[in-house]
């Protein structure tokens, strides 16, 4: 068989769909009979339709290729995103740590000030309740 038995199985549903909208004279027993194994699938649309078999098998190959090719390329953006968002992260973080180096007596009083605001906020919204 020229398709990828595995793939089709790890995207059935998907393709189930596909393959009732390609050949619309397919019912949901005719693609819910098959249960996930693809050579009954081909043989019940050769049946249903007098399609050839391989015309069939090329559709699902090439169904699963853009399905393969798709989350491939977004993989691959998710993963130049992450190393994006990594980037950033490292850049501010040697930005902080060199402000603290070059300034710690500012960096220090500017905590105590903020962790003093927090106090009198947080002192404040208890003793109005």
């Amino acid at each position: 068989m020229a398709i990828n038995v595995q793939t089709i199985q790890g995207e059935w549903n998907s393709l189930c769909g596909l393959a009732r909208q390609r050949w619309g004279q397919l019912t949901d027993d005719d693609l819910r009979v098959q249960e996930g194994n693809i050579e009954q699938l081909v043989g019940r649309i050769q049946q249903k339709t007098g399609e050839g078999r391989e015309a069939i098998e090329r559709f699902f190959s090439e169904m699963t290729a853009r399905g393969s090719s798709a989350v491939a390329h977004a993989t691959e953006a998710a993963g130049q995103y992450v190393h994006q968002v990594r980037d950033q992260i490292r850049d501010r973080y040697d930005r902080a740590e060199g402000t603290v180096r070059h300034h710690p007596t500012e960096t220090v009083l500017a905590a105590l000030g903020i962790g003093l605001v927090a106090g009198l906020i947080a002192g404040l919204a208890i003793r109005h309740r």
